[in-house]
């Protein structure tokens, strides 16, 4: 949470020494100092579940050094990290931390702002129906406005010099024995713990409605290429089309973004969120992280269906989720399950992916319904486009510029209509 902190030397971070307390005792290091010392250990294998912290820097601070320390600190720990990324607004975070079904939100504050962005979300919470999730505040804060923040609701305060075991401790500290219903916490909130007990394996509350969406779109990549991105712009595009009512454009898209778990701690780093600007797009959009070992894929059908049934029958901003896209880890040839649970698989390629004896192999190239080639303004574009002919038969190849939104409606389209 602290872009100016110190983190504590291998003996204060737990490297099994014996010497660290967890308290800050001990020499410190300036930030520069390899973060490689904190010792990977799951620190979260006794909780009722695995910790979720999002992690968020409010105001106009465009420093998140010290925040990515600590989110590689609470992942090695054993924690599902969400990163939102910089120049968060109070409602983004909060419409996050809710769909996210959270446990604490950990705000980092520089701009000299916290007595003002502070209390703004703990208020956008409260008015979200989920007040009861714990805000920790952490950077440039004076002592004199430590108790004037707490008294505004601010559950905790981290200063400079904050060891990162403390920050661990904190993180699990809020964790509490998830119930099945979230009272006065809305459609959208109801859905998220859903989610949460599905993904966990636990029992889900009786009643719940249940509706596969009209359209589910699987996205995967090979190699890496921009995915997020472009899963981020075409559901900004999804949803400016279905507010300005454009036929073929109902309700509200959804995002299932599935990142891979630890083999060491079970920890995860999710950063799904932070291509999406949530400032502008609100909650036009559901976007639910969710880390797995492999392709465990187990809840995914009902977690489908969850999100279809949520809403169902609403309209306007309100409305259902039609559409929902799944995206993949999608870190190698043989990642194909996903094909077994969507109408319509893409997979994102880029330019310089390898040569064409690569794409003869059987995998990954096998299950796309349509091939997305981004980066389009790469070298090596046309060679891909190319090799892709040879085997793509009559699958369609469309090219794309993510960070330029370049093809994305294009895209959109052809993933939204029937085969």
């Amino acid at each position: 949470m602290l872009d100016t902190m110190t983190v504590p030397n291998s003996s204060a971070a737990g490297t099994g020494t014996g010497h660290g307390t967890g308290h800050g005792v001990g020499h410190r290091a300036p930030l520069s100092h390899a973060t490689t010392e904190f010792e990977k250990k799951d620190r979260c294998g006794d909780l009722p579940h695995r910790p979720r912290v999002l992690l968020g820097k409010m105001g106009l601070d465009g420093h998140d050094r010290g925040v990515k320390v600590i989110a590689r600190a609470l992942r090695d720990s054993g924690i599902h990290v969400i990163y939102s990324g910089l120049w968060q607004t109070p409602r983004s975070l909060a419409i996050s931390a809710r769909d996210e079904d959270c446990d604490v939100i950990c705000a980092s504050m520089m701009s000299n702002s916290h007595l003002v962005l502070g209390p703004k979300l703990v208020g956008e919470l409260r008015g979200m129906g989920r007040g009861d999730l714990p805000v920790y505040m952490g950077g440039i804060l004076p002592q004199e406005d430590i108790p004037q923040l707490k008294d505004l609701g601010v559950a905790r305060c981290f200063t400079t010099g904050v060891g990162l075991l403390d920050i661990v401790e904190a993180v699990r500290s809020a964790v509490r024995a998830r119930s099945a219903t979230i009272g006065g916490g809305g459609l959208t909130a109801q859905l998220a713990r859903d989610i949460s007990l599905v993904h966990d394996g636990k029992t889900l509350r009786s009643g719940a409605k249940k509706r596969r969406p009209r359209r589910v779109v699987g996205i995967t990549v090979y190699p890496v290429s921009l995915k997020k991105k472009l899963v981020a712009q075409m559901v900004s595009e999804y949803s400016r089309r279905s507010k300005g009512g454009e036929a073929g454009f109902t309700g509200r898209a959804a995002v299932v973004a599935f990142d891979p778990m630890s083999p060491i701690t079970s920890g995860a780093l999710l950063g799904d969120r932070l291509r999406v600007d949530f400032n502008s797009i609100g909650e036009g959009v559901y976007y639910r992280s969710l880390a797995i070992s492999g392709e465990d894929y187990h809840a995914l059908p009902e977690i489908l269906e969850l999100i279809g049934g949520a809403s169902e029958g609403e309209s306007g901003e309100d409305g259902a989720f039609d559409l929902v896209f799944v995206e993949t880890v999608g870190a190698g040839q043989n990642e194909t399950k996903i094909r077994q649970y969507v109408d319509t698989t893409a997979v994102v390629l880029t330019p310089g992916m390898g040569d064409a004896v690569q794409m003869d192999k059987a995998g990954i190239l096998e299950i796309a319904d349509v091939f997305v080639c981004n980066k389009a303004d790469h070298p090596g574009e046309h060679e891909l486009v190319r090799d892709l002919r040879d085997v793509a038969g009559r699958r369609a190849i469309l090219e794309t510029v993510a960070t330029r939104g370049e093809g994305v409606s294009e895209v959109l389209e052809r993933v939204m209509a029937r085969p």
